[in-house]
């Protein structure tokens, strides 16, 4: 409705980042410094700039540099809550644990990314969450044609933008590009706490028919590896 604030969002940003150490062993993925600030600030400008106003971040790995660097938000006109899953339960959740813990922070829906993906071009649209608000699904994905890292992709739609059961023999041309609308309703059946991976809830809702999506097509990069991440950071880019 006009007026009102955007939903609220959760950033998760409380992996390991493997494949970016030795860089991680002393930042935090989302941390690192992308085109001159820290990978996060790039979804906090553009949250804030959407008409978000609440944020939560999920945290584990040296989740003590999350608040030091970040603080409360305000600078982005923003109220950022951490939930720390290191100090409550001793390390990482994965997306759906972490995402069922967070829930108390988050209301009726909310939007969530991953703190490493950069896609300096999206928008929040509070529209796109009016429509999902509209509807009756669990979530609302944004897909990206598949990267080199996942030749075989993800998920298929229909022209309905329904998302299509894995199961069903036909190509996956499209990769979550870890960005969506959810709600709760996605993963409220795991107990806090637990440590569970988002594609088994994803399949859930698929069954249930709770799944839609969309495609951007616009820059997005899963800043997984040194290579990505100094390919982004090369002036040429």
């Amino acid at each position: 409705m006009a007026g009102m604030p955007n939903l609220p969002a959760l950033i998760l940003a409380a992996g390991r980042g493997e494949r970016l150490k030795p860089l991680t062993d002393h930042t935090p993925k989302p941390l690192i410094q992308v085109k001159g600030k820290p990978l996060i600030e790039w979804h906090l400008e553009a949250l804030a700039r959407d008409g978000v106003r609440e944020v939560v971040i999920n945290t584990a790995w040296l989740e003590d540099q999350f608040p030091a660097a970040l603080g409360d938000g305000s600078r982005w006109g923003l109220r950022i809550h951490y939930s720390m899953e290191g100090r409550d339960h001793g390390g990482a959740l994965e997306t759906a644990g972490g995402m069922a813990k967070a829930l108390p922070l988050l209301g009726e829906a909310f939007w969530s990314v991953s703190g490493d993906v950069f896609v300096p071009g999206f928008r929040f649209d509070e529209a796109a969450a009016q429509r999902f608000l509209g509807s009756d699904d669990w979530g609302h994905l944004w897909l990206v044609p598949n990267p080199a890292h996942v030749p075989l992709g993800d998920f298929a739609i229909d022209e309905q933008g329904r998302v299509l059961p894995k199961h069903l023999e036909m190509p996956r041309p499209w990769t979550y590009g870890n960005i969506a609308l959810y709600r709760p309703a996605m993963v409220d059946h795991l107990a806090p706490g637990t440590k569970a991976a988002l594609r088994p809830s994803m399949d859930r809702s698929i069954e249930h028919g709770k799944l839609s999506a969309e495609t951007w097509q616009g820059p997005w990069t899963d800043v997984g590896t040194p290579e990505r991440l100094a390919s982004l950071n090369n002036p040429a880019h």
